[in-house]
Formats: structure tokens, C-alpha cells, sequence
């Protein structure tokens, strides 16, 4: 155990000493938030072409001016023009395309087609067929002759906004936030993915240089190849921890500074419950209970979500993330290391890696179809799958999983850890030592069953 304690030590203290740890310590949380707060504002202001659409209708004028021309496209109506003809001529002219809208577009929904040299955008689709969409009914509305018709659509039209309460054993009501739980399941499978990959990746590059540079030989002189693996594997292991446990420790001290000074004049349950009031009430209201409260719309939103995203079970998300990624990374790792041990070079790893990535990949698809349906049986069954569970289960607990899930979960997970590192260490005291031999799937079958 001493051995082991030793071996640990060096992979840990000589990876955290790296230039390249202590940096992308510092700077995953930065570009995490770039990722979910700058990219969508940089979605959101980016600039396409302008583009100049002709709209051409078949001897009719049922849709004319109903599509209005935004901030990125004109829309010009052409009459007493013929589609055949412009075709041969609108990219001279200047348009970006032709938009041909048929009179049985009233009966015949695909009745509409635009014509152009390049693929347009879905903003431009949607904003077509919603000006259309509002028109046609506006039209079979008209047909039953109702005096006023427009402004009565005008007072009837409503935003309506579901607020979520969660209801726990005690029948207390705490606020949630669908959308919250749906960027931290998304947060939570995201970084397990990476971590199990990056870190797993690690041992095996690390178990291969050994291996290539000849250092393995006078290693295992003094520590068997279980004591050298587990304690690579482990070693490596507490260097992810130590970089996930700093990261809760920034978020923490974001989250403190941004209470203390961002809302240090608002108590946040307040002003949640401010919120609440104005939706209640009516338009005149709300805008009487904001201004009374001295509160700005944006504030109370930004209060009302961060009040939401406190109402999280933190404790079991960071206890649960930290068990699940000891559990997975060891798993991968013994694999990754296993792999290592049987090549003489990296490029040889590439007929053995697919097999692994398959699950990893597969996890972090099922993860994203999980924030639309967390109870779907594929969602449940790929949480208890261990070469799935790490990844799904991360992304089902925002939204609530129940207790005995998660157990049966977790002694699944160790029972199945505990056989592939038995496996992974009688593949890899014999292939640490193998030289020049080109292995496969065969060889390794072989290697796990030899007993001597």
C-alpha cells in the first residue's frame, strides 16, 4: 500500500504543478460562462447580408404587403412579372431570391416556394411563414363577417407565462425554473463527459510513454503492475477532483459577490415575491407594484431566476457529480489503461478506442434528449446502465429523480468499476511488458483469461 501511496503521490503532485492545469483551472469556468452568456448575446446581435427578395403572385395581390421587411431583408412586390423569366435574371438584379406565393396557398399549406442560389437561414423561413400563417387566418376570420375584427384580435391576444412550484415531502413550495434545470442537466453532462474523457485519455497516454520510453521495466522491478495502475489511475483521478472541488469554489465565490453586490439592495426572496404580485395583477398594477417597489423588470427577472437556481439541491448534485465521476473516470481509466498497456504507440490505439467512445458518446446524446423527457424509459435505463450512467444521471437530477434511483444506480456503478479494474489489471501485467507484437482483440481475450 505504501508503493501505491507513492505512485499516487508523484502522478498528483507532477500533474497540478503543470502550467497547463493551473491555467485551464482558472480559465473552464470563464469559458464556460463566455459559452452560455456571451455566445447567445453574440447570436443574438451577429449581422447576416441583407438580403432583397422579389415576391412574385400567380395573377393575384391576396398577399401582397403582408410580408413587412425587417432589419435584414426587403421584401419587394413585383407585378405583371413571371417567375421563369427572373430566374434567368434576379441574381443580376440584385435579389437575393424569388418568393412565389400561389392563391391555393389558402387551401394548400406547401403552396409557397423560395427560389435562390444559397441555403436561406430559418430566421428567414420563419419570419415567411408566420407573416403568411397570421394573414390566412386573419382571412378565413374576415369570412364570417364580425365587425371590428382587428381590434378585437388585438385585445384578445395574451402572453401567458407557467410559473413552477416544486412540492417536497413536508408540503413546503419552493420556485423552480424548467429552463434552469435544463442548462445545469446540460452544465452537469457536459463536464462529466469531459472529464471521464480527458482524464481517462491521460492515464493511457501516460501508461504508454512509460511503456515506449522503457521506464515501466524499472518501475515494475520494485511495485507490481496492479500497485503501478491503480496508482496512475487514482493519482490522476485526485488531480480531476482537485480541479473540479476549485471550480465549485470559484462558482461559490461568483455567486457570493454577485449576491452581496449585484443584489445588496433587494432582498432576492422579496423581490421574487414582487414578481409574483405583478403577475398576478393586472398591466396597470404591475407597473404600479414595480415602480412602488423601486424595482426595474430586468432586475426582478434576474432576481426571480437566480432565487430559482439557490432552490437547486446543490448538495446532492455536487455529492452525486463527485461519486459518479470517481466511479465513471475509474471505470474508463482502467480501460484506458488496459489499452495502453497493450500498444507500443499511440497511433496503434485507434482500433481500440471506437468500442470505448461508442457508450461515452452515446451517454451524452441520451443527456441531451433527457432535458426534454428525464422520466422517458430510455433516459431511466441509460441512468443505470453504468456505461451510461455517469453522464444521464447528472443530467436527470436537476429535474428530480427519486432516492432509490439513484442507489440502485450507484451500486450498479460499483459492482461494474470493481470488475473492469479486475479485468483491466490482468490485460495490463501482461501487455506492459509486451514488446513489438501487434495486438487485437483476440490477444487481449486471451490475456485476461491466462491465470498464471
Amino acid at each position: 500500500m505504501n508503493k501505491i501511496s507513492v505512485i499516487i503521490k508523484r502522478e498528483y503532485v507532477t500533474r497540478v504543478r503543470k502550467k497547463s492545469f493551473i491555467i485551464m483551472t482558472v480559465l473552464a469556468p470563464l469559458l464556460m460562462a463566455s459559452m452560455f452568456v456571451l455566445l447567445p448575446i453574440l447570436m443574438m446581435n451577429q449581422k447576416g447580408d441583407f438580403k432583397k427578395i422579389a415576391v412574385i403572385e400567380d395573377n393575384s395581390d391576396l398577399f401582397k404587403g403582408v410580408i413587412k421587411s425587417t432589419k435584414d431583408a426587403e421584401f419587394v412586390y413585383l407585378d405583371n412579372a413571371k417567375v421563369e423569366d427572373l430566374k434567368k435574371t434576379f441574381v443580376k438584379d440584385g435579389y437575393y431570391g424569388i418568393l412565389y406565393i400561389s392563391p391555393e396557398l389558402v387551401h394548400t399549406p406547401n403552396a409557397v416556394y423560395l427560389i435562390s442560389s444559397k441555403q436561406p437561414a430559418i430566421g428567414l423561413l420563419q419570419h415567411i411563414e408566420n407573416s403568411l400563417k397570421k394573414e390566412i387566418e386573419r382571412q378565413k376570420l374576415l369570412s364570417y363577417k364580425i365587425e371590428n375584427l382587428d381590434e378585437i384580435m388585438k385585445n384578445v391576444e395574451t402572453n401567458v407565462s407557467v410559473q413552477t412550484k416544486k412540492l417536497d415531502e413536508t408540503g413546503k413550495e419552493t420556485g423552480t425554473s424548467t429552463g434552469i434545470a435544463m442548462v445545469l442537466a446540460y452544465i452537469n453532462a457536459f463536464i462529466m463527459y469531459m472529464l471521464v474523457f480527458i482524464f481517462g485519455a491521460q492515464v493511457m497516454r501516460g501508461v504508454i510513454e512509460e511503456k515506449t520510453s522503457r521506464v515501466v521495466e524499472v518501475i515494475i522491478s520494485s511495485v507490481k503492475p496492479i500497485q503501478l495502475m491503480m496508482g496512475k489511475i487514482i493519482g490522476i483521478a485526485l488531480v480531476g477532483l482537485t480541479q473540479f472541488l476549485i471550480w465549485v469554489f470559484l462558482t461559490m465565490a461568483a455567486v457570493t459577490v454577485l449576491k452581496t453586490t449585484v443584489l445588496n439592495k433587494n432582498n432576492t426572496t422579496e423581490i421574487a415575491q414582487s414578481v409574483s404580485q405583478n403577475l398576478m395583477a393586472g398591466d396597470q398594477q404591475a407597473a404600479v407594484n414595480a415602480k412602488t417597489a423601486n424595482i426595474s423588470p430586468e432586475m426582478a427577472e434576474f432576481s426571480k431566476l437566480f432565487d430559482n437556481a439557490m432552490n437547486q439541491q446543490w448538495g446532492l448534485i455536487i455529492i452525486c457529480f463527485i461519486f459518479y465521476f470517481i466511479t465513471g473516470y475509474l471505470l474508463y481509466a482502467s480501460v484506458f489503461a488496459a489499452i495502453g498497456s497493450a500498444v507500443d504507440n499511440e497511433t496503434e490505439t485507434q482500433q481500440f478506442m471506437l468500442p470505448v467512445m461508442i457508450p461515452i458518446i452515446l451517454g451524452l446524446m441520451v443527456a441531451m434528449g433527457t432535458m426534454q423527457n428525464p422520466e422517458s424509459s430510455v433516459s431511466f435505463w441509460c441512468s443505470m446502465i453504468p456505461l451510461t450512467s455517469p453522464i444521464v444521471m447528472m443530467a436527470r437530477i436537476p429535474f428530480g429523480v427519486p432516492y432509490w434511483q439513484i442507489a440502485l444506480s450507484m451500486v450498479i456503478m460499483l459492482i461494474t468499476f470493481g470488475a473492469f479494474v479486475w479485468m483491466a489489471a490482468k490485460v495490463y501485467r501482461t501487455g506492459i511488458l509486451m514488446y513489438g507484437k501487434k495486438t487485437s482483440w483476440k490477444e487481449m481475450w486471451k490475456w485476461l483469461r491466462y491465470s498464471g
